[in-house]
């Protein structure tokens, strides 16, 4: 009989449903044979007119019935069909879920197509004005609604029969992350059997584009889009924009084993430290990254030394790179050389919002199929961080613990401890 409870005297946090969608497919099959075969997403983009743009390559999803619809439509759908197949997958009713629901999304601005509707609605005169009476004469509710921060949750509490108010949150690239730790933490304290956790960000649209671009934070590399992402590499120049979305279903190890669930991980620690440096930049000697995770292996009852694997948050830019190698080698000391670490950001991209809930995903799935997937693009190691990358091609290894890091713009850094087996 497994323990229920871990080393504070905490229910064990299981996880019975994984869903996920990236530019790789639709789907946990479909991405994993894709990110083990090390094929990436990256290709060049096709949304918007690129033609002056420094950089003309995402990772966007373009196969949904949303990517043309504006972030809000389709970072709705790219939550809804991740959290369809974990819901599924752990054998739950999908409009009776029964627990809160916890969703990463990206910061809500009017869509585009919509600041087109509103200026194409009255041409006769300039300005605010204008738009506000334009506005003032819409009779559906669309609009509105797209633009409210937690008209995403609404939608999908309705959809899945979560309780409670939902939760959305945006703590930048950390948000996936957090969403699961929020779950976790709640299981724990008692207040609910099981969570439904999501990330999800469709927003790569022109303007992000432009404003990344601007802070010198995107990868240039568009003759070849797959090879754009490179992490931990010599010549990286930046990550590359992306879309997507991962769900958890979180439950408390007692509560999925009464009800004969199948456990596909277990959620050991959390680990979250804020970092004011700079709106954009880590504090150059990553105490605040050091500290996240310390706490995350604290809170899982770990030493440095139980650790098996990392899903390294691994952007491709330069000073991200570095800041986490500073990190992880101050942790783990000389055995950093020597412990496996991949970015699946090599092939989809930078998810945002998304990718500390996509990462989790694949640390999971690392764990059940012994399977640890590369790092594409590794063919030029910067000397400066000596780490065993995972390079181009997977390694199948016996992986029972993985740490995953998500360190955001702003400050926000989480980190997420799995383990394959109960304690």
């Amino acid at each position: 009989m497994a323990n229920l409870r871990d080393h504070m005297g905490r229910p064990i946090v299981a996880v019975t449903g994984i869903g996920v969608v990236t530019s790789l497919g639709v789907g946990k099959a479909d991405n994993w044979a894709a990110l083990t075969s090390g094929r990436s997403g990256i290709h060049p983009i096709t949304r918007f007119p690129v033609d002056h743009l420094n950089t003309r390559i995402s990772g966007m999803v373009d196969f949904l019935p949303s990517s043309s619809k504006g972030a809000s439509h389709l970072t709705y759908e790219l939550a809804e069909t991740a959290a369809q197949e974990a819901v599924s997958e752990a054998g739950l009713e999908s409009g009776d879920f029964g627990g809160p629901l916890f969703l990463a999304s990206p910061p809500v601005e009017l869509d585009w197509i919509d600041r087109f509707s509103l200026y194409n609605s009255d041409k006769q005169d300039a300005g605010a004005e204008r738009l506000l009476r334009v506005a003032r004469g819409l009779k559906e509710l669309d609009v509105f609604e797209t633009t409210q921060f937690g008209s995403i949750a609404d939608r999908l509490a309705d959809r899945f029969g979560t309780r409670g108010l939902p939760i959305t949150l945006s703590t930048a690239c950390a948000s996936g992350a957090t969403a699961i730790q929020l779950g976790v933490e709640a299981i724990r304290r008692g207040e609910c059997d099981k969570a439904l956790s999501i990330g999800a960000d469709g927003s790569a649209t022109a303007e992000a584009l432009i404003r990344f671009s601007l802070l010198s934070a995107l990868s240039t590399h568009n003759d070849i889009p797959e090879k754009a992402s490179k992490p931990f590499s010599k010549d990286r120049d930046g990550f590359v924009l992306a879309e997507g979305s991962g769900a958890l279903v979180l439950e408390s190890l007692e509560g999925a084993l009464a009800r004969g669930a199948a456990i596909l991980g277990i959620m050991r620690g959390c680990g979250e430290k804020a970092d004011d440096f700079h709106r954009t930049r880590s504090k150059p000697d990553g105490s605040p990254a050091i500290a996240a995770v310390r706490a995350a292996l604290a809170d899982a009852g770990l030493g440095e030394d139980e650790i098996d694997y990392v899903n390294a948050h691994g952007t491709s830019t330069p000073e991200n790179d570095k800041m986490e190698h500073l990190s992880l080698s101050t942790v783990f000391g000389e055995r950093i050389g020597s412990m496996p670490i991949s970015s699946n950001k090599s092939m989809i991209g930078h998810t945002l919002s998304a990718a500390g809930a996509v990462e989790a995903a694949f640390s999971l799935m690392t764990m059940r199929e012994s399977v640890i997937p590369p790092t594409i693009n590794y063919d030029n190691p910067d000397p400066a961080i000596v780490l065993d990358v995972v390079p181009n091609k997977k390694r199948n290894a016996e992986v029972g613990t993985v740490l995953s890091n998500s360190f955001g713009f702003g400050g926000q850094n989480t980190c997420l401890v799995m383990a394959r087996e109960p304690v």
